[in-house]
């Protein structure tokens, strides 16, 4: 039997005066070139609100506050399948101005992100937050 490597992943919907933060992979990253929303992997220590705040001061050099849990989805990737869960987050600081694994950022009215090229973990809560799932 083919058992598929399950990868737990923590992504943060970071909202600030009604718009979402959107950060596109640099390049030469994995998915380069494709928005997300900013977060990493799950490490076995941890719960997904401790991790996702870890990944976003390393990423991107902010404290953040985590909300609500918005959505878990599983997406095949390759030979693995991505266990993404969106947590709903807001700044507890200044907002970022820079990402070690990010190109650029930028912050979108909801209903604007189906605009950009997303990668593929990412589409469905892209769509609810849109008002499109």
């Amino acid at each position: 039997m083919n058992r598929e490597r399950v990868v737990e992943v923590v992504a943060a919907v970071i909202e600030h005066d009604g718009r979402v933060l959107a950060c596109r992979r640099r390049p030469k990253k994995a998915a380069g070139g494709k928005w997300e929303f900013p977060g990493g992997k799950i490490e076995p220590h941890e719960t997904p609100e401790s991790a996702l705040v870890r990944e976003i001061q390393e990423e991107l050099s902010i404290g953040i506050e985590v909300v609500s849990r918005l959505r878990t989805d599983e997406t095949q990737v390759g030979d693995s399948v991505i266990r993404l869960i969106c947590l709903r987050a807001r700044l507890t600081g200044d907002a970022p101005t820079v990402s070690l694994d990010h190109d650029e950022l930028r912050w979108l009215a909801p209903e604007s992100l189906p605009e950009l090229d997303w990668a593929a973990p990412d589409l469905p809560a892209v769509a609810e937050l849109a008002g499109r799932a």
